[in-house]
């Protein structure tokens, strides 16, 4: 056991293992008696491929490079790819995120395009596709851009057919019915296919705000007639809609302050937990219907557990193992569900649950341990106490390191991340990008802070107009519990954040002196311009509800922005940014950066050529951790033995 000090500590966990275990695997489904799911490959441009499990338990990768099953419908995407069983072989339909064309394939043949290509601004993109084999077409999501503005563009159900007559051809794509909400999830068919059910909502309500479930009747041409609300409105969030196979319908809503599982308006296990999340891509799935009758559901409050609901006596058995998380994915066929869970100690896996013998086990994206687990941390699920005695909920991780200890009365540095969104929460899992820092001595700590997901209505409706405000506060108090306890170093705390979360970390250094420096990725900074035409559609009247309408509030636009206060950070930052990023564009950290200019506070910026919103691609990651660890090296002091130096300048 050798004492060094904390920072000091060798890894084996360097960036590169941290980027090659980035991502993981999603949008989950059966085709025939298989399962198939979409996988990351960071080392591939970060594209993201085809998996398929056959029966007999051999796994490959469908579509080679450079096929990148990805959606861009509102930005974030959604379920890009389904599949079933055709002719007694797989034949699936999938959207390529370069084109965004749909396009249909068949194992070891090339695929085919479905739809055409438009060179009206953003083009035509589509989501949540559901095979309809019977019917020789592909129900789905259409986005289709009628200028070249960000919110130039409709949203509606559409039909391509299978044929592949629509390739060459927009008039070929049937719409479902004429286009009257915003925004709208793909249909889904009853059992006997006479009626479709699906969401809708409208600016400037974002999906955990308030949308309606839509039911229609299937007409003989294919259209779906005389559609009707049935549940949902302003104030009320549907998260996800589906059949039984008795042909009622199942449906989640927050009616009662927690999105709870419904059965034709009636609830079938009321509880003040959480059985859906937020909407941030079309084609979540937190409920799964069986063939006898039961629910899978993921549910929580906090960490989302994997159960079987049984809707007669609104009981739940969660199913046994490691995994203390489930991601928003599902899919059921006969006794069998399948989900991608994750724990503290393993990464996201693919695992699939015999409801039958309650056996669960991991059938794909296994986790293996790259290194000795004795480097992974063991985090902490705490709750803190902020301002007005509010509680906070935050994800503690200690230093450790199975060969190293600090000297005697130093305290480590502690980085404070704030989550993206801000409608959203930091999992309680294993991520390298984490242990790469505590495996080093250096202290992580996530915060969900009010405004986060996975505690009901009330916890999340604390950031409505006071995002810049709440978030910042309850950041600080953690840092400031942390230091005051004695686990952090008070004098060596960082913030750090992407997205919204960058905005967060952003306005965490303008305005408080918790922290001694900052990391802000792909941040908003500037709200008066991400609110008034510089952010997509799906985001552009969000601030509405966090901030309040620009029309009223304009002055408070300008005192949350960070650009505004830019001048007043003193703390050394790191600022990351993708070139490509339509989200949060890169203007932003320009205005921020003129207007810090002339302080001589130490910096960096650095921004990637083709990654757009979020980090992909393998050395794109390794960089940015590498500088952010560089950051905190300078600045706290440290003397980690494998960090390459990153320039500040200022």
């Amino acid at each position: 056991m050798q004492t060094l000090a904390y920072g000091a500590w060798p890894s084996p966990i360097d960036a590169a293992l941290a980027a090659a275990h980035d991502g993981q695997p999603e949008f989950v489904g059966f085709v025939g008696d298989e399962v198939w799911w979409t996988e990351p490959r960071p080392a591939e441009d970060g594209r993201r491929t085809l998996v398929r499990r056959r029966a007999d338990g051999a796994r490959e990768a469908v579509l080679p490079v450079p096929w990148d099953v990805r959606s861009r419908v509102m930005e974030y995407g959604g379920r890009p790819w389904d599949g079933a069983t055709v002719d007694g072989g797989p034949l699936v339909v999938f959207v390529n995120f370069a084109d965004q064309r749909l396009y249909r394939c068949e194992p070891g043949g090339e695929p085919r395009p479905l739809t055409p290509l438009s060179p009206v601004g953003g083009g035509l993109r589509w989501a949540e596709p559901r095979l309809l084999a019977d019917r020789g077409e592909v129900w789905c999501v259409l986005e289709e851009f009628t200028g070249d503005g960000p919110t130039d563009v409709r949203r509606v159900p559409a039909a391509v057919p299978l044929d592949g007559s629509a390739a060459d051809d927009r008039g070929a794509v049937r719409e479902l019915i004429a286009a009257r909400h915003r925004f709208v999830t793909g249909p889904r068919l009853s059992p006997d296919g006479r009626r479709a059910a699906w969401l809708a909502w409208d600016h400037p309500r974002m999906p955990w705000d308030g949308t309606e479930l839509l039911l229609a009747e299937v007409a003989g041409d294919g259209t779906l007639q005389a559609p009707r609300t049935v549940a949902g409105g302003p104030d009320e969030s549907i998260a996800q809609a589906d059949w039984a196979l008795d042909g009622s319908l199942l449906y989640v809503s927050d009616r009662t302050g927690w999105w709870n599982l419904y059965r034709d308006g009636t609830p079938l296990c009321p509880r003040e937990e959480e059985f859906g999340g937020p909407l941030w891509r079309l084609g979540l799935r937190w409920f799964a219907p069986l063939q006898d009758g039961l629910i899978a559901v993921v549910h929580g409050r906090g960490p989302a557990a994997l159960g079987i609901l049984d809707p007669e006596t609104g009981e739940v058995v969660d199913a046994a193992g490691p995994w203390t998380e489930f991601a928003p994915t599902l899919a059921a066929l006969g006794e069998r569900v399948v989900a991608v869970g994750a724990g503290p100690r393993s990464s996201p896996e693919v695992v699939e649950l015999d409801v039958r013998t309650g056996r669960a086990r991991v059938i794909g994206a296994a986790h293996e341990d790259a290194v000795d687990p004795a480097y992974y941390p063991k985090p902490q699920a705490r709750t803190f106490t902020g301002p007005d005695g509010r509680e906070i909920h935050a994800h503690v991780y200690p230093p450790r390191h199975p060969g190293c200890v600090a000297p005697a009365g130093e305290l480590p540095p502690y980085v404070v991340r704030a989550h993206g969104g801000p409608t959203s929460r930091a999992p309680l899992v294993l991520d390298l990008e984490i242990a790469y820092f505590t495996s080093r001595g250096i202290g992580v700590v996530e915060v969900n802070y009010g405004g986060s997901t996975g505690y009901g209505r009330e916890y999340r409706d604390r950031l409505r107009g006071q995002w810049g405000v709440a978030d910042v506060e309850d950041c600080a108090a953690v840092a400031l519990a942390l230091a005051d306890e004695g686990t952090a170093d008070r004098a060596r705390l960082a913030v750090r954040g992407g997205s919204a979360g960058g905005f967060t970390a952003a306005a965490s250094l303008a305005t408080t002196d918790v922290y001694a420096c900052g990391t802000i990725l792909y941040p908003v900074l500037d709200l008066a311009g991400w609110g008034t035409g510089e952010t997509h559609d799906f985001e552009s009247r969000y601030l509405e509800t966090l901030v309040g309408p620009y029309a009223e509030v304009p002055g408070r636009y300008a005192q949350r922005s960070p650009v505004t206060h830019a001048d007043r950070v003193t703390a050394p930052f790191l600022l990351l940014q993708g070139l490509d990023d339509v989200v949060c564009p890169p203007a932003q950290c320009a205005r921020f950066l003129a207007r810090a200019a002339g302080r001589r506070v130490p910096h960096a910026y650095l921004a990637f050529e083709g990654e757009g919103h979020g980090f992909r691609r393998a050395d794109t990651v390794i960089r940015a951790l590498e500088a952010e660890l560089s950051l905190y090296a300078q600045v706290f002091g440290l003397h980690p033995p494998d960090v390459p130096p990153l320039e500040l300048t200022g």
